[in-house]
């Protein structure tokens, strides 16, 4: 049995001693192959990005929700926040730039302190589009954030949320006790401003991802079976779903090595790995941006502590758009998540 990675020191171990794990053991030789021996039969290796179009900004930790499956590990107790001079620099890039997403996530992102005046000053701008991934439950959490739909609105902010499903007892078993009702309610609230709702331009979107060491089913299917029951039973409407396949990163990993379903789970994307999805897999066009301002190919390298390449400059303080459209981007065995079946990225499947 593989043990936890759990200490008593940390809720889960480092990023890099999750990437030493994933690197070791059931990968190599006559085992399982690594990620990079799979792309280089296809030609694919070292994987380049295309134009860098999205700068998926993390600014910070810290959530309202401890959610079982959560690759950042987010949580009340997390301390990490990006700070207004950090955020501004990310401005002055995209204002200097075609990187025309300007994609904001956590934690919550909501409960950054500069979080409003970050998406404004974006507004102002003219950033073409601007995404916030939001739990729902934060609109609910406290007064000063019932207003949340309307300052989304206010500021063209497109509104990617999660919900695990559509049903109470699924979503509470992965997110916690009463999250789908008070989810439902913030939907509903999103919905009474115009999101989700045909012609008004202000988009909703929902995040599927599973509960337990499995693949997401089709996308379209589950789009279609969401919106007849939140329709039919809630009065909610949205625009699409995505699918996101769970990564083998911080609260996931840890749960398939204490099931015992890792190897299982390792062996499933290997075996469901689909060379089509390599094409488009979400590091070839965007940049993954912590709270401190160091850059990562994605979200998820990002938690494994996988720096862009050196040699393109970490930090936004050397942003270089010419060295990083030409970098190679870091892998490892995670990678396989989002190579798996149809594909998974922030953006749902694919191919």
């Amino acid at each position: 049995m593989i043990k936890t990675l759990r200490s008593q020191n940390h809720s889960l171990a480092s990023g890099q001693e999750q990437l030493r794990f994933l690197s070791n053991g059931i990968f190599g030789s006559d085992k399982l192959p690594t990620f990079r021996e799979k792309i280089d039969t296809l030609g694919e290796f070292p994987l380049k990005p295309a134009n860098i179009e999205i700068f998926q900004v993390n600014v910070g930790y810290m959530c309202n929700q401890v959610c079982k499956h959560c690759h950042v590990d987010a949580g009340p107790d997390r301390k990490e926040i990006m700070g207004r001079e950090t955020m501004q620099r990310c401005l002055d890039i995209m204002s200097k730039t075609n990187i025309h997403t300007l994609d904001l996530t956590g934690g919550a992102p909501e409960m950054n302190p500069d979080f409003r005046w970050f998406v404004e000053e974006a507004h102002k701008i003219g950033v073409k589009e601007i995404i916030v991934r939001s739990n729902l439950t934060i609109i609910l959490a406290n007064p000063k954030y019932h207003d949340l739909p309307e300052f989304f609105k206010k500021n063209g902010v497109r509104v990617v949320s999660s919900l695990p499903f559509y049903q109470p007892d699924k979503t509470d078993r992965q997110r916690g006790e009463g999250v789908f009702v008070k989810s439902i309610e913030a939907l509903q609230m999103l919905n009474a401003v115009g999101y989700g709702k045909a012609g008004s331009g202000l988009h909703l979107d929902l995040v599927y991802n599973p509960g337990g060491a499995f693949l997401p089913g089709n996308q379209a299917e589950l789009e279609r079976d969401f919106k007849k029951e939140l329709k039919n039973h809630y009065y909610v409407d949205f625009n699409s779903l995505f699918t996101i396949t769970n990564l083998p990163i911080s609260r996931f990993l840890d749960f398939l090595i204490r099931t015992e379903n890792y190897e299982e789970y390792m062996e499933k994307l290997v075996d469901s790995f689909n060379p089509a999805a390599v094409k488009g897999v979400m590091c070839r066009n965007t940049i993954s941006v912590d709270y401190d301002g160091y850059m990562y190919d994605c979200d998820f390298n990002q938690m494994l502590g996988l720096k862009v390449d050196k040699q393109a400059g970490q930090h936004i303080n050397d942003f270089n758009l010419e060295k990083l459209e030409s970098r190679h981007i870091a892998i490892s065995q995670h990678c396989y998540g989002c190579t798996a079946g149809a594909g998974s990225s922030c953006q749902g499947t694919v191919a």
